[in-house]
């Protein structure tokens, strides 16, 4: 779908079972204060609470401001990220899960600024606070800074603070070829492989911004952030493999992509018995 000159920000946002958050999320999302247009489209992956029906009511509410993309059947979040971003027509794209929600009013206005002034970065970030389900703080930087990314910062798992729900994105078509490439649909991280893959293939940076303007959520039905700590890593190490597989690195990336799998990865798999799978990946980087 082409972009549409009027519309400045496409709000992207997909939910599953999120009845009792998506009301906040979506607020959080018309709150924003800006000198632009902007439209919130939100993927509804068949939720089995309220969740579709609380969408709708504002929908009816906000028409042509809100958005509902209701599967008729679950297609998982991956395939619902990838359908909500490809309907998007903003100019910029920016994503937040329907868990998560925004807490500064000029968050837009400030990531359009930057990416309007700053051609050589795809990706607009910022700071993050943590919260668990009692909505107490988890995690806030305390001296908040500016940062910014490279291709292989990010290969070697530099990413601070670039959390989805900080995320600001240009809607180009090399961004958006993600969904059409096999392997993505394999991902667990998917965020990260993402971030990657917009940085490969437009040559530009992820840049930080020093102010905190969103809360991340961790709940029990968060799809990453509350799953058992060993199936964790069994998905970190999924990741990694299809990072080496389907990304370009030079010779002296090898080496130290090499010494992070046998930092973080090697003993995990000796001793869960994937010898083959610990030498296959070893093989592949030498």
């Amino acid at each position: 779908m082409s972009t549409n000159p009027e519309i400045m920000v496409s709000v992207c946002c997909i939910t599953y079972n999120h009845e009792q958050y998506i009301a906040g999320a979506l607020e959080s999302f018309l709150m924003q204060e800006t000198n632009f247009e902007f439209e919130i489209l939100v993927g509804e992956d068949c939720s089995t609470d309220a969740t579709k029906s609380v969408i709708a009511e504002y929908a009816l509410r906000y028409p042509g401001l809100i958005r509902l993309i209701a599967h008729e059947s679950n297609i998982g979040a991956i395939r619902n990220q990838v359908d909500v971003i490809r309907k998007a027509r903003g100019k910029y794209i920016a994503l937040c899960d329907g868990d998560d929600f925004w807490i500064d009013a000029g968050k837009l206005q400030k990531q359009v600024d930057f990416l309007e002034a700053n051609p050589g970065y795809v990706i607009c970030c910022h700071h993050s606070k943590v919260i668990n389900e009692n909505d107490d703080i988890v995690y806030i930087k305390a001296q908040p800074v500016s940062m910014e990314f490279d291709y292989q910062d990010v290969l070697l798992g530099k990413r601070e603070e670039t959390r989805i729900c900080s995320l600001m994105i240009r809607n180009l078509d090399a961004v958006k070829a993600v969904g059409q490439e096999p392997w993505y649909f394999e991902t667990y991280g998917t965020d990260t492989l993402f971030k990657l893959y917009a940085l490969a293939n437009t040559g530009k940076k992820i840049f930080v911004m020093p102010d905190v303007m969103a809360c991340y959520r961790l709940h029990t039905g968060g799809i990453w952030s509350m799953i058992d700590s060993r199936l964790r890593k069994r998905r970190m190490i999924s990741d990694f493999n299809l990072t080496i597989k389907n990304f370009k690195y030079s010779g002296l990336m090898k080496k130290e992509l090499l010494k992070i799998y046998i930092r973080q990865y090697f003993l995990f798999d000796l001793r869960n018995w994937k010898i083959s799978n610990a030498m296959n990946t070893i093989m592949n980087l030498l």
